[in-house]
């Protein structure tokens, strides 16, 4: 699998990450096997977080013995100095390891957030002693908001940004999906952009879920590849495999078949998906 630079970490990363979200509800078997797969295919970047239920614990054995073949990516989505440690801690001990290669504030979503999570007393303080003790390795953010990542690009020097890149959302841009300019700004400022949701089809609108993801996927090969490969020709370093593990040999066997697209073939491929009501913002009625 192809490996790209995330950015001035300096790492090579797969351009497939391993989503910890997969493992929310999965027995310690499913989550054994979702790793062998993923490394058996060249998968060198693993993303995780408390706030994805069981994923740490199931994580927690293998990173024990093998933390330093991969590069690990945690996260928080405290917003103090005190609960933001309390989460470090935390993490590190469910996880078995004694560093994060990145860590990554989770979820910043409004500008008010932002501040508090920059201001005295906040979660950055936080993450930047644990960097001077050596527990974090390089500082990231996460969010879903285009906009508020390009301020807080402008604010602080996060080393990587994750956000969603995706051709639903592409065919309708505002505030949230205009990924656009926040790509422009972290190829300007060397920061690793991290994608997610990138075969993300549209808000569920059946009863019957068929998957564990809390937005309905796209689970075609051809879908899939389209998807995906629209993903991987925008200016990102890799992004997450999906949150339901059936999902991930198709994703898997696309990335290793990835070819570049160009203007005209993003451009049919985002036509190809205008129908679809995208998943930003997020309405929950």
């Amino acid at each position: 699998m192809e490996k790209r630079r995330l950015g001035k970490t300096e790492h090579m990363s797969s351009l497939l990450t391993f989503g910890g979200a997969a493992l929310w509800q999965v027995s310690q078997g499913e989550a054994d096997a979702a790793i062998e797969l993923a490394i058996s295919h060249c998968v060198n970047h693993f993303d995780v977080a408390p706030s994805y239920g069981q994923a740490e614990i199931r994580l927690g054995p293998w990173m024990e013995r093998h933390h330093r073949e991969v590069f690990l990516a945690c996260k928080t989505l405290a917003r103090s100095k005190t609960k933001t440690w309390e989460s470090i801690k935390r993490s590190l001990d469910r996880l078995r390891v004694d560093h994060f290669d990145l860590f990554q504030l989770h979820g910043v979503d409004d500008l008010e957030t932002l501040s508090a999570i920059l201001s005295p007393g906040g979660a950055v303080e936080a993450v930047l002693e644990a960097k001077q003790q050596g527990l974090v390795k390089h500082i990231g953010i996460t969010g879903h908001r285009s906009f508020v990542q390009v301020e807080a690009l402008n604010r602080f020097d996060f080393e990587t940004v994750l956000i969603p890149v995706n051709r639903v959302l592409a065919a309708h841009t505002n505030d949230f999906t205009d990924f656009a300019l926040l790509l422009e700004v972290a190829r300007q400022r060397d920061v690793g952009v991290i994608a997610i949701k990138a075969i993300t089809k549209r808000p569920w609108e059946a009863l019957v879920r068929m998957y564990r993801t809390w937005y309905e996927p796209f689970d075609e090969q051809t879908e899939i590849d389209k998807s995906l490969w629209h993903t991987l020709s925008q200016d990102v370093a890799t992004t997450t495999l999906p949150g339901d593990l059936s999902l991930w040999p198709m994703v898997i066997d696309a990335a290793e078949r990835f070819k570049p697209m160009d203007q005209s073939e993003q451009a049919k491929v985002v036509g190809e998906v205008e129908r679809y009501k995208p998943i930003f913002p997020l309405r929950l009625n």
